[in-house]
């Protein structure tokens, strides 16, 4: 019997994926459409319960993914040069993880061929988030630093 093979995350770099490979990376857990601050003395990143005006807080998604620069300006377009971009992603990041040599979670979509999966382990920002539309100050909404 002839083994499985190894999934594509084991085998690539995130500069070697496919377009389609590198979206599904995407675990649509919504925490990088979660606002963070950044303490100017230490670096330390910190992260808040304000999700962007674009996120859609039932389903989780981008309202407007194709176009989401366009209105926002300072969102974050990941692509595998951008490195240092990676320590404002969690830690559970599917980009994170690949770029540090770590496996997927066991949650991910990838691995359980359900998108809801990440809903349903409780790691996604589903029912824990405001818009920043009804926010006031993002210093009143910080949860903690983003190790």
């Amino acid at each position: 019997m002839t083994p499985a093979p190894e999934p594509f995350w084991h085998t690539k770099t995130l500069d070697e994926m496919t377009p389609q490979e590198w979206e599904s990376l995407c675990d649509g857990c919504g925490k990088c459409c979660l606002h963070k601050l950044e303490d100017e003395d230490t670096g330390t990143v910190y992260g808040t319960c304000v999700a962007c005006r674009l996120l859609d807080l039932e389903t989780v998604r981008c309202k407007n993914y194709p176009e989401r620069t366009r209105f926002v300006p300072d969102c974050i377009v990941l692509d595998a040069k951008q490195t240092d971009v990676f320590r404002w992603m969690p830690e559970s990041c599917g980009y994170r993880r690949v770029h540090e040599g770590k496996d997927l979670p066991d949650w991910h979509p990838l691995k359980t061929h359900d998108p809801d999966s990440v809903h349903q382990a409780g790691r996604s920002v589903r029912d824990v988030c405001i818009s920043e539309d009804d926010a006031q100050a993002l210093e009143d909404h910080v949860t903690g630093p983003i190790v």
